[in-house]
């Protein structure tokens, strides 16, 4: 089975494609010929995942691309309690500025949070999965995976990436990016909703 993931990211990639079993084929925007860098201007992660599924399988389309493929995207937001759900949709451009700057995310977040005693936080991941079957009939879905933790008052570990360095899920002593990929993987929000994907297509 061969999926289309709604990303050039390679950390993404790698990512997801260590979690589903090994028959299934993941596919990136630039493998089946997209290099578009999609405008995110969901005001939910909801919102900006069913906005990149739509466009990627539109594309898709455009191209001809042949009946059936199934196309996936997820959009991630870390929400904090004592900042009302910060930096959420904003995740992974919350200081500004182009691109994805993850340390100066972090800084800002650990910035905000300087003397507050409440650092509850969660990771959530809304995957949109879009089948097409044919031109006329289309099939949406949605799989939501949720991870509640810590943030820390300071970095921990190198692996991973974005703000997995401060955030320490409910359950472990160490955060994100110390409990090693193989681990993550297994226990992630983005695990948990492409495990929910993977039992969908199982079923098939």
């Amino acid at each position: 089975m061969k999926i289309i993931l709604a990303t050039n990211n390679e950390h993404k990639l790698s990512e997801i494609r260590s979690i589903f079993d090994k028959d299934i084929e993941v596919l990136s925007m630039k493998d089946v010929g997209i290099d578009t860098d999609i405008e995110e201007n969901g005001e939910t992660i909801f919102e900006n995942s069913r906005i990149k599924a739509v466009y990627v399988t539109t594309e898709l389309k455009k191209k001809n691309f042949p009946f059936p493929y199934t196309v996936i995207s997820d959009d991630t937001g870390l929400m904090v309690e004592a900042l009302n759900g910060e930096p959420g949709v904003y995740s992974a451009r919350y200081a500004g500025g182009e691109g994805h700057d993850s340390e100066a995310n972090m800084q800002l977040l650990l910035k905000k949070l300087n003397g507050c005693e409440n650092r509850k936080a969660h990771f959530s991941t809304i995957i949109t999965l879009i089948e097409e079957k044919a031109s006329f009939l289309s099939h949406m879905m949605f799989f939501e995976g949720r991870v509640d933790g810590t943030i820390l008052k300071e970095k921990h570990g190198t692996e991973g990436f974005g703000y997995d360095p401060i955030f320490q899920p409910d359950g472990y002593d160490c955060s994100f990016a110390e409990l090693g990929i193989d681990l993550k993987n297994k226990i992630s929000h983005r695990a948990i909703a492409i495990g929910k994907v993977a039992e969908y297509l199982a079923k098939k």
